[in-house]
């Protein structure tokens, strides 16, 4: 197992060599965590990853249907009577001598004036902006000689190096004059027609023809309909939802790393992911980005913590050390 199989490990690799022996630091990180992994153990390795949030299943009793009337309706009661009725009212007959009409030509607007309002398009332009590409950062080096050592335990000399920001410049579309509308006057529209007028009105004589009557039988109600109201309780179900119960957030945990790895770690890892549904490429214990994609893949899965092979991955998958 070389160094390279754990580039992807990073930091993590040198907290886990950090570890072995070097008093724990209290100073916080911009994150809000120990800089240091708090409560370390020689031989461990450590990494900050990425604790997705965590959902709880609660049932809930809501109102399925409010509280009603139930309505019910007696029908009224009719019964057949004879009536004398109108069927035919007074009239007037009207003796009419037509009206006579004449032609005339008129001009009529068919179509008001008015106003549209046309859209003029906004103007743009490009202009040119610096922007941080990469703010500055730290990270651990290896040092140069013994007057760096951190810890004479292990012969490792670790450096925190300031690497400075970098900027890029990026081009962006301004709006140089906004869009705007313009009102254009449409005239109204005319139209000449030809019609009727009355040249001579129609003259009336008057008849007067009187009302008639006739005998029916009807059915008339007797008794009006009856509303009776029952009352219906209000009824309720039970609805499930999830509910958040913690935020996604950053923590310490251990990981795998050269210190406390193996091949056959590696192989019985690569195993379990396999069984599991994940592919993570041949197994022969060496970890490659097959197997680094397989196990972040099953930690999305299973709502684990994301950012290294952690051992509350290993034991999602019941693999052990040893």
């Amino acid at each position: 197992m070389t160094a390279k199989n754990y580039q992807k490990m990073g930091v993590a690799l040198a907290f886990g060599l950090f570890a072995t022996g070097v008093a724990e630091s209290q100073d916080v990180a911009k994150d809000g965590l120990s800089f240091y992994p708090p409560d370390a153990k020689p031989g461990e390795c450590y990494a900050k990853v990425l604790v997705p949030a965590k959902y709880d299943v609660v049932s809930e009793k809501v109102l399925k249907r409010e509280a009603s009337d139930k309505i019910s309706i007696t029908p009224a009661k009719f019964q057949w009577v004879e009536e004398r009725i109108l069927v035919k009212e007074a009239s007037e007959r009207l003796k009419v001598k037509p009206a006579t009409f004449r032609w005339v030509e008129e001009r009529i607007m068919v179509e008001p004036g008015t106003t549209r309002l046309v859209p003029v398009p906004a103007v743009f332009e490009t202009v040119s902006e610096r922007v941080l590409d990469r703010p500055e950062q730290t990270s651990w080096k290896k040092g140069r000689g013994p007057v760096e050592r951190i810890d004479n335990t292990t012969g490792e000399i670790l450096c925190l190096v300031v690497e400075p920001a970098t900027y890029k410049t990026i081009n962006r579309t301004v709006v140089k004059k906004p869009a705007s509308t313009r009102q254009v006057d449409i005239p109204p529209v005319f139209k000449t027609i030809r019609k009727q007028v009355l040249d001579k009105p129609a003259e009336i004589l008057k008849e007067v023809s009187p009302a008639e009557y006739s005998t029916i039988r009807v059915r008339k109600m007797i008794e009006p309909p009856r509303e009776s109201r029952v009352s219906l309780p209000a009824e309720f179900q039970t609805v499930t939802k999830r509910v958040r119960v913690s935020s996604e957030r950053m923590s310490w945990q251990p990981i795998l790393c050269e210190t406390n790895v193996t091949q056959e770690v590696i192989a019985k890892l690569q195993q379990a992911l396999a069984t599991k549904g994940f592919s993570p490429g041949d197994i022969d214990g060496v970890l490659g980005s097959a197997t680094l994609n397989a196990v972040e893949a099953f930690q999305r899965a299973n709502s684990l913590a994301r950012g290294g092979i952690t051992m509350e991955t290993l034991k999602a998958l019941n693999v052990t050390l040893h």
